[in-house]
């Protein structure tokens, strides 16, 4: 095709460009302003969150959650593995150590069988983590009630990166403001963007002014410059800002179309036995911010082979993220299986057979079309 297909890419609406023209018109381009403040409200809203904390990326929101929590070296914190490697960077920048956990079976999300059995493993040795660090993948909330439930009992507080998961919802509760810390990302590809940004949030009002004060360099209150502690140029710009509060008032748009592309994968195919949609939860509504399919075991077809038969047809798609566990970096840490004895984890074998499948909210009917008789002649081949 002429024009790319992309996997997820901005969405610009009507309403982005008024507020900012605010911003220009009122020269607030520089860091903070009313967009600032009005932005971390209206999702604070939205979501049903205390507070929030516009920071310049998810990253830096994980970061500021893994700091309040008091994370440091000599620490260690439990972490889903099957996610984008942004999520446990903060725990190194820290000094501290990840542990891995395991997915489950059908949410692609963190084990609660596997959490337990890394909790019993530590306080066997007389340590504890520090914090838990759940992933909400691909927009499918993680089950919760288990999972807060051993942190709770072992007294763990838990970080929700929500990065992919902002407008799922868990039991009727929006992912992010289930644990002491939630965060979520603007980059451009998310459900709706900033271009590039994130956000923490919370109901501990004090923890996010203490957050604040680290994200804006730790200026002390004072006339001149001062610096008592060490800072972050982590705060999220007026302009950028704007930005986010148009895309904001179109979320169950962008939601809805959302569902309906995984819903059109999965209808068209129902008929072929070697491709199984990810599962959708039924604790939950996901935002399905990308339809992942995972072919069978046997199947002649893998997943390379449909991700370089759309890019020839200049159609964006990926694998399922490499765990965390098998990533170079962090192959030296401990990582907790879904089942011990299987051979392959839950979270590998996801991304040995899993492809993420192109759901712009841009894309027609027609290109989707596309793209689904570019996979269906594959299988027709074999």
């Amino acid at each position: 095709m002429d024009k790319r297909i992309f996997l997820s890419s901005p969405h610009m609406g009507k309403y982005e460009r008024k507020f900012i023209d605010e911003a220009f018109l009122s020269n607030w381009i520089a860091p903070l302003g009313p967009n600032v403040e009005s932005f971390e409200q209206e999702l604070s809203d939205y979501v049903g969150s205390g507070g929030g904390l516009a920071l310049s990326s998810g990253t830096a929101a994980v970061h500021m959650a893994v700091k309040l929590l008091d994370v440091t070296k000599g620490n260690i914190v439990f972490c889903s593995s099957l996610t984008f490697v942004a999520t446990c960077n903060p725990i190194i920048y820290e000094g501290a150590e990840p542990v891995f956990i395991d997915s489950e079976p059908g949410s692609l999300n963190m084990s609660p069988i596997a959490l337990e059995n890394a909790f019993k493993y530590y306080e066997e040795l007389g340590k504890s983590p520090k914090a838990v660090i759940v992933v909400h993948l691909y927009g499918q909330s993680a089950d919760m009630d288990p999972i807060m439930e051993i942190c709770n009992r072992y007294n763990v507080p838990v970080i929700e990166d929500a990065a992919e998961s902002l407008g799922a919802t868990y039991k009727g509760v929006q992912t992010g403001t289930i644990g002491k810390y939630g965060i979520y990302s603007f980059n451009g590809n998310k459900i709706i963007t900033t271009s590039g940004g994130g956000m923490l949030v919370s109901n501990n009002i004090d923890g996010l002014q203490k957050a604040k004060f680290w994200a804006t360099q730790s200026r002390d209150n004072t006339r001149y410059y001062q610096h008592s502690e060490l800072g972050y140029n982590y705060r999220m710009s007026n302009v950028v800002a704007g930005i986010g509060r148009g895309q904001l008032k179109v979320i169950e748009d962008r939601i809805k179309k959302k569902k309906e592309i995984y819903e059109f994968y999965k209808s068209s195919f129902i008929e072929i036995e070697d491709i199984e949609m990810a599962t959708v939860r039924n604790y939950g509504e996901p935002n399905y911010w990308l339809s992942v399919i995972i072919l069978s075991n046997d199947s002649k077809v893998k997943p390379i082979d449909i991700i370089l038969a759309l890019e020839e047809e200049n159609i964006e798609s990926r694998p399922v993220w490499k765990p965390m566990h098998l990533q170079p970096y962090f192959e030296e840490y401990r990582f907790f299986k879904h089942n011990e004895e299987d051979e392959t984890s839950v979270s590998e074998d996801v991304f040995n057979r899993g492809v993420c499948l192109p759901s712009d909210t841009k894309m027609t009917i027609e290109e989707q079309e596309y793209v689904i008789e570019i996979i269906k002649d594959l299988f027709r081949e074999i």
